[in-house]
């Protein structure tokens, strides 16, 4: 797992499809979704974790590009 369109399509594998219409939100949902998989036992950890790692560092990039914006902006 090293991309969010790879979790994407392991959440596609389980019917999760997800677009909210702000790539932040869109990111965060997924991460609960992920959980809830996990929690059901449908995702191994073995496959949660680096999918968890990769939002994580998705979510990260989004939050930085956010704050430029916004710094530009003012």
């Amino acid at each position: 797992m090293r991309t969010l369109y790879d979790v994407q399509m392991l959440l596609k594998r389980f019917g999760v499809y997800v677009y909210v219409g702000k790539r932040l939100w869109d990111i965060e949902l997924m991460q609960i979704e992920l959980k809830s998989l996990n929690e059901e036992g449908l995702v191994s950890d073995e496959v949660y974790i680096p999918a968890a790692l990769v939002l994580r560092q998705e979510h990260r990039i989004e939050e930085e590009k956010e704050r430029r914006t916004k710094l530009e902006n003012d």
